[in-house]
């Protein structure tokens, strides 16, 4: 696991050395409100999504999606919670397969419509427990 802080926020919590510091952590449950959200940006040929307000396991293993007029692709993890895809994806309506790190699955059909445009936000009704 890596954590990136800010110095200040970390000497809130801790005194600053500099350097890896040794850090013990655990998950804990959270419940979020509402469902998975889909934040699109990026730029034509390169769809970077956030996939954000995750329940279950909280974290992400994997991610594919598809174009209307396209198969299932799987995405690839860019950093944190952004999955990309270097498909040309624009003017297609879009839907998301998710799995979470404990294997379960979901698939978010037409998440975003086929006029989405990027820097937009698809909230679903559909959530991992």
């Amino acid at each position: 696991m890596h954590f990136d802080m800010a110095q200040p926020a970390w000497e809130q919590i801790a005194i600053y050395r500099g350097g890896i510091v040794p850090v013990q952590f655990r998950r804990v449950p959270c419940t979020p409100t509402g469902g998975v959200r889909f934040t699109i940006n990026g730029r034509s040929y390169f769809e970077l999504v956030l996939i954000s307000n995750v329940g279950g396991a909280g974290d992400i293993s994997a991610v594919s999606i598809k174009g209307s007029n396209t198969g299932w692709q799987p995405m690839s993890r860019n950093w944190g919670a952004n999955w990309q895809s270097n498909s040309y994806l624009n003017g297609q309506s879009l839907s998301f397969q998710v799995t979470t790190s404990d294997g379960n699955s979901i698939i978010f059909y037409n998440v975003a419509p086929s006029n989405w445009q990027f820097q937009q936000t698809f909230a679903t009704s559909q959530q991992f427990n």
